[in-house]
């Protein structure tokens, strides 16, 4: 039986883990041969491939650290040459720094800046130059790209406030072509980086009208309907997966 995805090329940046690596997964279980790059977790990396690959999916890892502008450009370029085509960006690595603003040193700004707002302005561009007609740009924002109720998040809630006017912006400019643009905000999920049972998780979980974190496939699923047919139509969107955070 086909698969919506069948045929299809996608790449996700951040891919060795979290919400990531959950991408990874579905995308390929819906038919999409997959290149995911990481940072420095060769091993986490291949364990997602290898997870792939047992449930007859095709996936490649790429070594590139997401502040690298060149090693971000360079991993769009081969995954073309690897897999063929590019159909589905999906810009997912990021990364927060949680302190108070004034504590923040401007090594750790240039950081959350280069990976959250630059590493996904290139990867787009270089991905843009290979994309077919219908494509699909997703980018994973945050719910508090809109709305910030928890403290400790000045210069990463800025960064996805840029990508969301980003999205909406480059929606504009590849439309003619079919491409879709569209930015996924997420709530708190129980990942590495932000685990429900972590320091910075009661007020953030106490934020939610659902009372809990979110799961990594939760995300995924939004993610793979976006990058599916049937979102065709949506296009310049900030779709919240926040268990009410923003409600």
């Amino acid at each position: 039986m086909a698969k919506k995805l069948d045929g299809k090329i996608a790449l996700i940046t951040g891919g060795s883990r979290g919400i990531g690596a959950a991408i990874a997964k579905r995308l390929a279980g819906d038919g999409a041969q997959v290149a995911i790059t990481y940072a420095k977790d060769a091993n986490a990396a291949s364990e997602v491939v290898q997870a792939i690959e047992r449930d007859g999916g095709k996936a490649v890892t790429i070594q590139a650290d997401a502040a690298d502008a060149q090693a971000v450009s360079s991993a769009v370029e081969k995954t073309v040459a690897t897999l063929g085509r590019l159909d589905v960006l999906v810009n997912n690595a990021g990364t927060a720094i949680p302190k108070r603003f004034e504590e923040t040193t401007l090594e750790e700004l240039d950081r959350v800046i280069d990976i959250n707002v630059r590493g996904v302005f290139v990867a787009t561009q270089v991905a843009l130059k290979h994309m077919n007609d219908g494509g699909r740009i997703i980018t994973i924002g945050s719910c508090v790209g809109e709305r910030v109720l928890t403290p400790g998040l000045v210069p990463y809630s800025a960064t996805k406030a840029a990508v969301k006017l980003f999205t909406q912006a480059l929606s504009r400019e590849v439309g003619s072509r079919g491409i879709t643009v569209n930015n996924v905000q997420p709530g708190p999920i129980d990942t590495d980086l932000n685990p429900a049972a972590g320091e910075w998780a009661i007020p953030q979980k106490a934020a939610t009208a659902l009372n809990r974190y979110g799961r990594v496939e939760e995300v995924a699923a939004l993610v793979a309907f976006i990058a599916g047919p049937e979102a065709s139509y949506i296009t310049g969107a900030n779709l919240t997966v926040d268990g009410g955070t923003n409600a």
